[in-house]
């Protein structure tokens, strides 16, 4: 009798039970199974699952009567309670509540974690409301009753990086979400995950196809334009139905609905009333930007003191509004270009600083820039050819001059081959610079370092430069960063050429200052009219009296 809990005991007068309990008492080594709990949280190490003697199974069963018996003994640790939650089976996960309840009455704290994965008892909980494994009614119950007795949402586990709220929206349960969401502060709703390209749970939802999580994220006011580390949205993260074979017509179904939901999701600017505009988040860094009369790399001061370069603007994450990135020339900023883990910009530390587009003004300067200047184009005369050397020469500072004017348009100092960050995120090279027949306007053409880019070089058949399939990808100018010039060894001479050559030839015209007049054309069309003249009958005179 002493090893069950009172609930099954036989039913005796009060003096039986007093008389039974005086003498239990002095051979039980055990305490009552309901303890005060700890006031702080502690990590539980590691153990095995109890199992029964001569048991067929290699689960644990809490519908078997001796897992049941072994579920509500006493003498079973909350180490050993944790291992048998760990099982990922329906016997277990659909008995989540029973087992937490267990694991509560032990005086466990009810932020305390398992010393295996780390988990507490809230993130069980949520992973036990997935559909088919487990049941969401047991969760939802257990989740309710641990948040009421203060558990804190927002807890990570140290090996996912994930909260209650992540793994809600993994497994899909809405019903969770709903919860967690209304107990926990405004920030876990757009917390990321690092193990999800510091995704936020939209981007987790939307990966595993949870149409219902997504749902009811949109609805409680997830961001659907937050991007991770890769730069993709929540829309972006959704698996293309076309690659998806034809027994997953369903889940093809479900993926087009997702990405489409998500999509109308997006605020756009254009059509949404000026009132709802008031930090101007919809409108683009570069319209911002171009409506004061600055650029990407311009010089500018800062609250009238701090002067630098302007380096970014657009939107952040770590604040609503406009913000604009400073490189600042004294190390008296704040960072090095990075927030909260995302990187905008890149400078050494010390010298980034983010202020409010409103805080910023152009910097007066007394000297021009040389390098935004319009270059010489030196043009050959046939009439002055005096040596190979000469010609090499001239030639070559020709093609320099040539590629600082059309690669410097907007003052991004970037050059050919030079190594540059696109979006803040991929580091690669320049390979071509100029229009294009995909698009309007000027494009980069970047050679990426590793294989997240979209192409080789060409798009839809014309062939802008080269590289590996999946290293190339075109950057507008405000997108790209310059981080480095080129590397030793990188490219030669005949490399340079072309790329100079196919870059010069998509620039637009331009008013040199050294052009020659109608009459210096004409002589040269003269000459060369008259050695062809001279030359042409000669030759084939030879060759009619060979």
């Amino acid at each position: 009798l002493t090893k069950l809990p009172p609930q099954f005991l036989p039913l005796m007068t009060k003096e039986q039970t007093v008389e039974v309990e005086e003498e239990a008492q002095p051979a039980s080594e055990y305490q009552s199974p309901v303890h005060e709990p700890r006031k702080r949280p502690m990590v539980h190490p590691s153990a095995q699952a109890p199992l029964p003697k001569d048991y067929a199974f290699t689960f644990f069963d809490p519908n078997d009567p001796a897992c049941l018996e072994i579920l509500l003994d006493p003498r079973t640790t909350i180490p050993e309670l944790f291992a048998i939650i760990r099982q990922w089976v329906p016997q277990v996960q659909h008995k989540i509540d029973l087992i937490g309840n267990e694991i509560l009455k032990r005086g466990c704290h009810v932020n305390d974690r398992d010393g295996l994965t780390d988990m507490t008892l809230l993130h069980y909980s949520c992973k036990a409301g997935a559909h088919g494994v487990g049941d969401p009614a047991a969760a939802l119950r257990l989740s309710s009753q641990l948040i009421s007795l203060g558990a804190d949402v927002s807890l990570r586990s140290r090996w996912t990086n994930m909260n209650a709220l992540h793994y809600a929206a993994y497994f899909d349960v809405p019903e969770l979400i709903r919860v967690l969401l209304k107990a926990s502060k405004p920030r876990v709703l757009n917390s990321t995950c690092s193990d999800f390209n510091h995704g936020t749970a939209l981007h987790i939802a939307a990966s595993n196809l949870c149409l219902g999580s997504v749902q009811c994220l949109l609805e409680h006011g997830a961001n659907p334009t937050v991007r991770n580390d890769k730069g993709q949205g929540p829309a972006d993260v959704v698996p293309d139905p076309m690659d998806m074979t034809l027994d997953k017509a369903e889940a093809a179904m479900v993926a087009k609905e997702l990405k489409q939901l998500l999509l109308d999701a997006v605020p756009l600017s254009c059509n949404l009333p000026r009132a709802t505009l008031l930090n101007y988040d919809n409108i683009p860094g570069n319209l911002m930007l171009t409506s004061i009369g600055l650029k990407l790399g311009d010089r500018v001061v800062l609250d009238d003191m701090k002067t630098g370069t302007l380096r970014f603007c657009g939107t952040t994450e770590f604040a609503s509004g406009q913000w604009v990135g400073v490189e600042l020339d004294e190390p008296e900023g704040k960072n090095d270009g990075s927030v909260g883990g995302v990187r905008y910009f890149i400078c050494p530390p010390k010298l980034g600083i983010f202020a409010p587009v409103s805080k910023i003004a152009k910097a007066v300067e007394q000297a021009p820039s040389s390098v935004t200047s319009t270059p010489k184009t030196p043009r050959m005369d046939f009439s002055r050819v005096t040596g190979k050397n000469k010609k090499d020469k001239k030639e070559l500072k020709e093609k320099k001059s040539m590629s600082v004017a059309s690669l410097d348009p907007d003052g991004v100092k970037v050059e050919l081959g030079d190594q540059v960050l696109v979006a803040g995120v991929k580091q690669g090279i320049i390979r071509f610079y100029g229009k294009t027949d995909f698009a309007p306007g000027y494009w980069f053409g970047v050679e990426l370092e590793q294989p997240t880019g979209k192409h080789d070089g060409s798009v839809f058949g014309v062939r802008y430069f080269n590289c590996l399939p999946k290293y190339g990808v075109f950057a507008p100018p405000s997108r790209v960063q310059r981080i480095g010039g080129p590397k030793d060894g990188q490219s030669g001479d005949c490399t340079l050429v072309k790329k100079v050559h196919q870059v010069s030839m998509n620039q637009p015209k331009r008013n040199f200052s050294a052009v020659r007049s109608p009459k210096d054309i004409t002589s040269e069309s003269s000459i060369s009219r008259l050695l062809f003249c001279c030359w042409f009958p000669w030759m084939l005179r030879a060759e009619m009296q060979s």
